[in-house]
């Protein structure tokens, strides 16, 4: 089974004063023992980095990328999926709902993935199956 990594689930994961933290953290451990493959998006990678780097400082976001996106297989956006993620989004019209969600879910769906690594509800609204 393929497992996509959302921005929320893995900072939640870094950040050990957030308070899905364990939840976070135990979803990851047997993601882990499984053996489970881990798939995000270069814009989940980006937007990650920038929202540890923002609140936890530099150390939390070398930890990021030194030791966890190793483990995580990267999709690389290339122009249509941006393009889709985009009319995805702008007909939504919904202010809650980002770009880089409507790119995970855009590449979920090519890629025919149906679980999430995430606290995002919108991921459980599009009909994924979502842990924690």
């Amino acid at each position: 089974m393929t497992v996509f990594a959302d921005t929320s689930a893995l900072y939640a994961l870094l950040d050990a004063d957030n308070v899905a933290h364990q939840q976070a953290a135990d979803a990851w451990v047997e993601i882990r023992q499984t053996g489970q493959e881990i798939i995000t998006t270069n814009y989940v990678l980006v937007e990650t980095a920038a929202l540890l780097q923002r609140r936890l400082g530099l150390d939390a976001t070398r930890a990021f990328i030194e030791g966890m996106a190793p483990l995580l297989t990267v999709q690389w956006i290339d122009p249509e999926v941006h393009s889709r993620a985009v009319a995805t989004l702008l007909a939504a019209n919904r202010r809650d709902l980002s770009l880089v969600d409507c790119v995970s879910f855009e590449v979920m769906r090519r890629l025919g993935i149906r679980h999430a690594f995430t606290l995002d509800e919108h991921f459980r609204e599009q009909g994924f199956d979502c842990a924690p």
